[in-house]
């Protein structure tokens, strides 16, 4: 990869979606300064959940999907106006699903992907456009292969579709990129290193790309695969965290480095807040054997001009599967899971504010 460059102004921001273990990986660019900021609570969600995908239209939040009580892969699209504190049911997404890939541009959102099932199973190659304002969808060309928990980001107009974990919980370095000009999808540079339920957030023209997880596989012949075909079954355990922080230039269709999350986590919540990158919470602080483990309570920001990431006050409790998106003086946080592995779920709204 090449060395990091530093990064101009911020353009625009993109939803995010990431989740397990405990790949440690410290690097000399990381820097604690204490904890800066305060959290507090807005008007709760209509209904609690987790593994959503939230984007920001016209100032108003969009929170779609995840999975709720008695259902594993919701249509949900909840809309929340923080000059009103208010929320509304909006238009239903036409395929329910759970880890959705979301980013939103010009009055549009893009919800791409996604599981129907829980445990990772039976992703989705389907993608659709929501237009916010006449609250309707339409049906896009399918992305090339079923895959859920997407980095989804939008850079000059053109919808970016980055790794995930596919069919037999296979977790690829796929990169697309679908023109809603020309109505196609096209293949661009992979993600140098495959993982899924990452960060992704666009500044300068350019995908930063932060955490997320490497999959574990064991090939077991005695099982179909979820595609068809007569190929072995990849079963798949939860893989380490990582730590690694991707930059995409499109002008070069090219991948460089930069400073290394500090606290290897994915299925965290990624927002671009005062001049800088937020990734708070995530999956699993301390993984059981037996399943589940404590949820991140981390809130770790990373200033672009100096390539460096600090610590700022931590959430009211950890949590994973939510999302975030920035308003006037809050960064607000949505949704999610207080516990490993799903649940249990919450409608909590936080807002965080620095001085």
């Amino acid at each position: 990869m090449k060395p990091f460059a530093t990064l101009g102004p911020f353009r625009w921001i993109a939803g995010s979606c990431l989740i397990l273990a405990a790949l440690v990986v410290r690097g000399p660019q990381s820097q604690s300064t204490g904890s800066q900021g305060t959290w507090s609570t807005r008007t709760p969600l209509p209904t609690a959940r987790g593994d959503v995908g939230v984007a920001l239209v016209n100032g108003k939040i969009y929170v779609l999907g995840g999975g709720a009580m008695g259902q594993t892969a919701t249509q949900l699209n909840q809309e929340y106006d923080p000059a009103t504190d208010r929320w509304r049911d909006r238009a239903p997404i036409p395929q329910g699903s759970t880890h959705p890939g979301v980013a939103a541009y010009n009055g549009k959102i893009y919800v791409i992907g996604g599981f129907t099932a829980s445990v990772h199973a039976a992703a989705l190659d389907k993608a659709f456009e929501y237009d916010a304002e006449a609250d309707t969808w339409r049906q896009l060309p399918p992305i090339s292969s079923p895959r859920g928990s997407v980095g989804v980001a939008v850079v000059n107009g053109k919808v970016h579709a980055i790794g995930g974990r596919g069919l037999n919980n296979v977790t690829v370095a796929t990169h697309e990129v679908y023109d809603p000009a020309t109505g196609k999808w096209s293949q661009a540079a992979p993600l140098p290193t495959a993982r899924d339920h990452i960060g992704a957030i666009v500044l300068d023209g350019r995908i930063h790309v932060i955490g997320g997880r490497i999959s574990n596989h064991i090939t077991d012949n005695s099982k179909p695969s979820q595609g068809g075909g007569g190929l072995p079954y990849d079963v798949v355990t939860n893989g380490p965290n990582t730590t690694l922080h991707d930059i995409y230039d499109p002008a070069t269709d090219s991948w460089q480095s930069a400073a290394p999350l500090p606290t290897a986590r994915s299925n965290g919540a990624a927002v671009y807040y005062h001049g800088l990158i937020l990734y708070a919470g995530g999956e699993c602080k301390r993984p059981d054997p037996k399943g589940g483990g404590d949820t991140f309570d981390e809130n770790e920001a990373y200033d672009p001009k100096i390539n460096r990431w600090q610590t700022l006050a931590p959430l009211p409790a950890g949590r994973q599967g939510f999302g975030a998106a920035a308003v006037g003086q809050y960064a607000y946080f949505a949704a999610g899971s207080l516990g490993c592995g799903g649940g249990p779920r919450t409608d909590q709204l936080l807002i965080f504010r620095l001085p």
